[in-house]
């Protein structure tokens, strides 16, 4: 992320906020319950937010089976880092479609938008190619930070950089890297 030049650039970036959230209030509202790897996240937004980026964050949250269900939103994740970045974070009711694409379009440099759980598509775990072309429709420069599912040949994580013009990591995979260099 160091490398680009993100100024006004709208940039994709693959985050694992998959935290465990507290049960649903009377109100049925649920808040995050443990937040390091929101924290472990901010470094990145934060440098993406200097250098002038549109910022798209995108990550899954449990196992909705490609279904759009109420326990496995975004909604608090989004509350929380807001809280944190002390900045509105816009969430989207999707990740996808036209909506979505307007959204990301109308960010000004700086701005934050949390795309809704990847998971509610099934296209995200069957990494297929239509579904990972409307999320890369949304970015210039695809950067991922989600150490945790690196590895998955999902659509976010294998399709999106595999067509995204500009990609690299961000600084958690960097220190991820950093720590395991000298291990390998």
């Amino acid at each position: 992320i160091r490398d680009f030049d993100l100024n006004g650039k709208a940039v994709f970036m693959r985050l694992d906020l998959n935290v465990p959230l507290t049960d649903a209030d009377a109100h049925g509202h649920r808040s995050v319950a443990d937040d390091n790897r929101i924290r472990e996240a901010l470094p990145t937004i934060r440098l993406a937010r200097e250098k002038g980026a549109k910022i798209i964050i995108a990550s899954h949250l449990g196992r909705p089976d490609g279904k759009a269900k109420k326990e496995f939103s975004l909604e608090p994740v989004a509350a929380h880092l807001a809280a944190l970045l002390e900045e509105d974070v816009t969430l989207a009711d999707d990740c996808v479609g036209e909506g979505i694409e307007l959204m990301a379009a109308s960010l000004k440099n700086g701005q934050v938008m949390m795309l809704e759980n990847l998971r509610f598509h099934a296209g995200e775990e069957a990494n297929d190619p239509a579904f990972a072309a409307q999320l890369a429709k949304l970015c210039q420069v695809y950067i991922t930070d989600a150490f945790g599912t690196a590895h998955r040949k999902h659509a976010s994580t294998y399709g999106v950089p595999s067509i995204a013009p500009m990609k690299g990591m961000g600084l958690l995979i960097e220190k991820e890297l950093k720590y395991l260099d000298p291990l390998l």
